[in-house]
């Protein structure tokens, strides 16, 4: 099967994950909703390190890295939502929010990587 193909199909998989998360997660803690973007960032993030030093071929690195990992990501909801505390005056949040995602989503896909370089 062709990578284009491949990444379509994880793709797919991920973003109908992220939708079905996002939906249960608003649906549970509606004022709260963003954490549900923050959690799916900073798993992506774990994830991609551990399959970056996973011994997989292209074939499945393109299905679970590329297409699965970048469906269930969002880097654009991300920005939309710092948006929305910005313009909502909740800098605190919007501060702990982007700081959270870029510093512990480093760090995950850091100890993603090291896991990978253990576990495989």
């Amino acid at each position: 099967m062709t990578d284009w193909v491949l990444v379509g199909l994880g793709a797919s998989l991920g973003a109908l994950g992220r939708f079905h998360f996002t939906a249960f997660y608003k649906r549970s803690r509606p004022e709260l909703g963003y954490q549900a973007t923050l959690l799916i960032n900073l798993s992506g993030a774990f994830l991609l390190g551990l399959l970056a030093a996973a011994t997989v071929n292209q074939s499945w690195y393109s299905f679970l890295g590329v297409g699965l990992c970048g469906g269930w990501t969002t880097f654009s909801t991300l920005n939309s939502e710092l948006g929305g505390q910005i313009a909502g005056e909740n800098f605190r949040r919007a501060l702990r929010y982007g700081g959270l995602t870029y510093g512990l989503g480093l760090g995950l896909c850091i100890l993603g990587w090291w896991l990978g370089h253990r576990l495989f």
